[in-house]
């Protein structure tokens, strides 16, 4: 399953500069993550301060 980045998203950027795949981008209030292109590698939750990448 593709991962998804819940509400405690604090905008920071610490993830989509660690996915391998650009699947992550700025949304308009927090990041979002393409569920069609994300290869489901975890690095996102594991750089997260706040735990906001989860698996769907």
């Amino acid at each position: 399953m593709a991962y998804i980045i819940n509400d405690e998203c604090i905008s920071c950027g610490a993830c989509e500069s660690e996915c391998p795949v650009s699947c992550i981008s700025a949304g308009d209030a927090a990041y979002v993550i393409d569920a069609d292109t994300c290869i489901e590698c975890g690095n996102c939750a594991n750089v997260c301060p706040v735990g906001a990448p989860q698996a769907e």
